[in-house]
């Protein structure tokens, strides 16, 4: 069993007129999930224009914990309630980054990775280190660095980063340039 933290997102798509009842079930699903031992946070994505599929994360402190909210009575009988209200599930687990950018096979080269990733840190450490600064100019350098992670994290991870990856989607994951008919006959 993994020691590091542990995320699953789980893909549903809403059920024809189910949106309202769905985002419910969704909210009633991360508040269970605050119970259980482990739990470190989640989140619904909303879907991109034109679609109808939402990303929901769980994320736990190990896979041990993630196991026992994953397959205990009480997430069995939300599930079934929720039945009703979407349609083609999947599930997968993920570590580190990779959770941010999508399933394995759909997943950007790791520098459009990079590139979303310093986009989202670079202004908001900025905008921190510079209306902060009068507070933190007092410290010394060690001081500063672990005040500043220890807020920006947090704010990157959860919120920042996802904004990024969300804006910079159609760069992040291009479509297939389509070929018109008379182009594939030439």
């Amino acid at each position: 069993m993994s020691t590091s933290p542990v995320t699953l997102m789980v893909a549903r798509r809403v059920a024809k007129g189910r949106y309202e009842e769905l985002m419910a079930w969704l909210r009633e699903g991360e508040q269970l999930a605050t119970d259980f031992p482990g739990y470190l946070g989640s989140g619904v994505l909303a879907p991109p224009p034109n679609d109808d599929e939402f990303q929901i994360i769980f994320r736990f402190a190990d896979e041990k914990t993630l196991h026992a909210w994953e397959f205990s009575a009480s997430r069995s009988a939300w599930l079934g309630r929720g039945s009703e209200l979407f349609a083609a599930p999947s599930e997968h687990r993920v570590r580190g980054i990779d959770g941010w950018f999508g399933a394995a096979a759909a997943r950007p080269p790791r520098w459009k990775q990079a590139v979303a990733i310093w986009l989202a840190f670079f202004p908001v450490s900025l905008l921190f280190n510079f209306g902060l600064e009068p507070l933190l100019s007092e410290l010394g350098l060690l001081s500063r660095v672990l005040v500043s992670t220890l807020a920006l994290t947090p704010l990157m991870v959860y919120f920042f980063i996802p904004l990024s990856t969300h804006l910079l989607a159609s760069w992040l994951h291009p479509t297939p340039a389509r070929v018109k008919p008379t182009e594939a006959a030439a």
